[in-house]
């Protein structure tokens, strides 16, 4: 496994286990092999969260995104948004829809794949996303999704590379000429997300504490 994914899944102390340890007790690691998280990739879907578990002063969760193909310039404002968050009117169009989690930040490792990322800037015409959704319950908290406007900025990111997103920040690919692939490390300061979710593509035997 390359030796940047271990340290992203490692040093935060992840594997998991329901066993005689004290549920205060914060001091077990939790370990993803690339076997499990490809695994998950390979599920229907863009963005599936592998594993959420708490980790003492927050919960931390880990996902697996794989976008396909993204043609530059094909984002579009969304049209009499159901549940409206974000600005109304911008003069800067990045041309790239995206999202901005209110609460988390994420960190992206790009596995595979290249693309042009757009970061920054404000979400015009957005849609909130819904209370009993996945978005808000399982992947990220409260989120803005729409057209990405404002004072964003576009990069080019490639397989190796690391992206750390603060939370309130929108981000979206404008390009991605083939597919895009990235984990994402996703620190929960205020306890968002359910803090024992394991992805169930991983079956009974993953747990959440190993002795």
């Amino acid at each position: 496994m390359n030796k940047h994914i271990k340290f992203l899944l490692v040093a935060p102390v992840l594997a998991v286990s329901a066993g005689a340890m004290a549920q205060s007790d914060q001091t077990y690691a939790t370990y993803i092999t690339e076997e499990q998280w490809q695994m998950v990739n390979e599920l229907p879907g863009v963005d599936r969260q592998i594993v959420s578990r708490d980790i003492g002063k927050l919960n931390l969760s880990v996902g697996i995104i794989h976008r396909g193909a993204v043609e530059r310039g094909s984002g579009r404002a969304t049209q009499n948004p159901a549940r409206p968050c974000g600005v109304t009117s911008s003069n800067r169009n990045s041309g790239a829809r995206g999202i901005m989690h209110i609460y988390q930040t994420e960190t992206y490792y790009i596995a595979s794949g290249s693309g042009t990322l757009v970061t920054g800037g404000e979400i015009m015409n957005g849609n909130l996303s819904a209370d009993d959704g996945v978005v808000t319950n399982v992947l990220n908290g409260p989120s803005c999704s729409g057209l990405i406007v404002g004072d964003w900025i576009a990069k080019h990111v490639k397989e190796g590379d690391i992206i750390i997103i603060p939370a309130g920040t929108p981000h979206g690919w404008l390009e991605v000429p083939v597919h895009v692939d990235y984990l994402s490390v996703r620190p929960d300061p205020d306890r968002v997300l359910a803090d024992d979710y394991i992805n169930p593509a991983l079956g009974s035997d993953f747990k959440i504490r190993t002795e």
